[in-house]
């Protein structure tokens, strides 16, 4: 397994995370099945937005040995009431259901305690303004929570949370949702007629988010990294079908993001997950796929998917570009950016202009013009 820092938490999780609604209305057995294989391969990390008692019971008694090292996400804000799933804003309804969650949990923390679903203004002012952020500061500091996060769609939300002091967000990564500008309708990601039109390159507002929350030192642990389930198939809002591995690599390679928690709904979907970690450099490329998607393009965008590579004289140039990006976004040079740049075996400087890495790119970026944008930003 591969494990990342998430953020500027401390907390260690494996890139490879669970979603939760896939052991939903499964037997115990079934259930005790997949969890023993995540475990066995290293998954450390799930995340609970569901309020289901059973589901929380089954998780606190598969992961009662090894509690100290496994990451809990857990949810503020949802509830479960008559036998259904629901979210509250209710100040006293979000206490009784964080403790009866802790209960059914049988522990006396949550690593995340992420506040649920804020995928508009005035839901995040509700939060905000009704006590919500007060009371998750309140479990911080009692120790309950170790970080306050929030799950969201909206780019434009998570921007103005994560500015706030927000540590961790949930977001939905995928190559067909990084394309729509946000909209306070989460539905508008997964209506095929959002798709009709060609779209070109990734929207600038979640560009702008990823590099500050990278920036900032702001974890992404995502959710929807397959659409649904929608993107592995060839009726895909991109036209044609992506692999499990090449949705996760694609996540994995964008500015901040920690964990891929993967909603799998049987022990074959996870293993297809977990197949990543032993994936070939091969069935992990996402670009050469990419380029044939029939009514999207990143002609000029940089995804970070390293073609370029081997340089000659061995800039990363796939980071570099990143972080280049990173300073772009903030119009400065950051000091933790500059020490990142710092510790690369090979910098812009060292570029000899050869132009074999835009030979290789698929989708014919500039990037002479971005090395020598490094090296005036970073003086080599």
């Amino acid at each position: 397994m591969e494990y990342r820092i998430l953020g500027n938490t401390g907390l260690r999780v494996s890139v490879i995370g669970l979603g939760c609604e896939g052991f939903l209305n499964k037997s115990p057995q079934e259930a005790d099945g997949m969890f023993a294989l995540a475990l066995e391969h290293g998954v450390n990390c799930m995340d609970l937005y569901s309020p289901n008692p059973e589901l929380h019971r089954m998780v606190g008694r598969n992961i009662a040995t090894c509690r100290e090292s496994f990451v809990l996400q857990g949810h503020l804000c949802t509830k479960w009431e008559d036998n259904q799933y629901g979210v509250t804003r209710d100040l006293t309804e979000v206490k009784t259901c964080f403790e009866t969650m802790m209960e059914n949990l049988a522990t006396h923390y949550l690593d995340i305690g992420m506040i649920h679903y804020v995928d508009s203004m005035d839901t995040w002012n509700t939060v905000k303004d009704n006590g919500i952020l007060d009371y998750a500061r309140e479990l911080k500091a009692a120790g309950r929570i170790r970080t306050i996060g929030i799950s969201s769609h909206n780019p434009i939300v998570a921007l103005e949370a994560i500015k706030a002091g927000i540590e961790v967000l949930m977001f939905s990564v995928n190559p067909c949702y990084d394309l729509l500008p946000g909209d306070e309708d989460c539905e508008t990601l997964f209506r095929p007629d959002s798709y009709l039109e060609q779209l070109t390159n990734l929207d600038p507002v979640r560009a702008e988010l990823y590099e500050t929350c990278q920036r900032m030192g702001v974890g992404i642990t995502v959710m929807k990294a397959f659409g649904g389930g929608d993107l592995l198939s060839a009726d895909s809002p991109a036209g044609v079908a992506l692999t499990p591995v090449q949705c996760i690599h694609y996540a994995l390679t964008r500015p901040a993001v920690c964990s891929v928690l993967s909603g799998v709904h049987s022990r074959e979907q996870l293993q297809s997950s977990l197949d990543y970690i032993t994936a070939t450099e091969k069935e992990r490329d996402y670009a050469a796929v990419f380029a044939t998607f029939p009514r999207i393009s990143w002609q000029g965008h940089c995804m970070y998917c390293g073609h370029c590579a081997p340089c000659p004289v061995g800039i990363e140039v796939a980071n570099v570009t990143k972080l280049l990006n990173l300073c772009k976004a903030q119009g400065q040079v950051p000091e933790t950016v500059r020490e990142h740049y710092k510790a690369l075996s090979a910098h812009a400087s060292d570029c000899l202009s050869c132009g074999q890495c835009e030979t290789r790119c698929p989708f014919g970026v500039d990037i002479g013009k971005n090395i020598r944008q490094a090296e005036e930003t970073f003086g080599y």
